[in-house]
């Protein structure tokens, strides 16, 4: 086994992401691993992990993030999940599929979002969710977010109505606060009963490992690391001669010629990062593409050489 590269772990329910990481440096014997996306105890489903200098990549992973979410409305808690004090609970009768529908329609797009009070966001210098356990009530600023779809999988009549929603959104979006937003909306309230992410960093839930895999696999030892030039398959390539990957790899800029890059629609970005490999296909780092009239200029950003040889 290699040891740079990333785990797509299935966290379990009750694990904090530092619990996971922590978990993972034990069973691997490394100290430096790292996890992309952050998930409630609650919560399970995908969770990015990355190991070696690969934690140094994870900002360059896939950012769509995908989750299985089921809100139980008529109950509104201080956490907007099922692990808060209950605010308020009241019977709902007479609630229709459609009119559901139409609220869930209006939380699609680019949307103004309030996080969740109890929510790890800085203000004054401490996390929200440290002020909310001390009583204090500040003003949460909002967050601009984009929500591409919600696509209901079941409604149900328990002791509440539950929804069961399947969202596809962008970083940074709190589902927390589409369960209550939704609540309030239908004018009965609503919190979270049940997260599971489905797909993070181009991560799906489909091809991760539990804990109990993983501890399998090692001492089978077949268990591999995906490798980063695997995680990264959604970045432009560039592939540089022995000579010039040497010089990139020295932190030196590299001209390339126009007719050399393939996704040439692509070159009126601000900022534009590839993925470098050499002739023999090993995987470099990451650059930062510049545009300069007929040529183009390749910059380092992140230099992780030899990384999978």
């Amino acid at each position: 086994m290699t040891n740079t590269g990333f785990i797509n772990l299935n966290k379990p329910a009750g694990f904090t992401s530092h619990d996971c990481v922590a978990k993972m440096r034990r069973l691997l014997k490394t100290k430096k691993i790292g996890h992309g996306g952050t998930l409630d105890p609650s919560a399970t489903g995908v969770l990015p992990i990355a190991v070696g200098k690969a934690t140094r990549l994870l900002q360059f992973l896939p950012e769509p993030k995908a989750y299985r979410a089921r809100i139980r409305l008529g109950v509104t808690t201080t956490t907007d999940d099922l692990e808060g004090e209950i605010i308020s609970s009241q019977t709902v009768q007479d609630l229709k599929l459609e009119n559901i529908k139409t609220y869930l329609n209006k939380l699609t797009g680019t949307i103004e979002q309030v996080p969740p009070m109890y929510s790890a966001i800085k203000q004054e210098g401490k996390k929200l969710y440290e002020l909310a356990r001390k009583g204090k009530q500040v003003d949460v600023p909002s967050r601009i977010v984009t929500i591409n779809e919600l696509k209901i999988i079941e409604f149900t009549y328990q002791d509440f109505p539950e929804l069961e929603i399947e969202i596809n959104c962008s970083p940074g979006t709190y589902i927390r606060a589409i369960a209550r937003d939704l609540g309030s909306m239908l004018g009965v309230g609503g919190t979270l009963a049940n997260l599971i992410r489905i797909e993070s960093s181009g991560m799906k839930l489909s091809d991760s490992l539990t804990f109990i895999e993983i501890e399998q696999q090692l001492e089978a030892e077949t268990f591999n690391l995906i490798p980063p030039s695997q995680a990264l398959n959604h970045l432009d390539t560039i592939s540089l001669n022995n000579q010039d990957a040497l010089h990139w790899c020295q932190g030196q800029k590299i001209t390339i010629k126009l007719e050399q890059f393939e996704s040439k629609q692509s070159l009126s970005a601000p900022e534009m990062y590839l993925k470098v490999i050499d002739e023999h296909e090993n995987f470099l780092g990451i650059t930062q593409l510049i545009n300069q009239a007929e040529d183009l200029l390749i910059k380092p950003k992140i230099v992780c050489a030899n990384l999978e040889q």
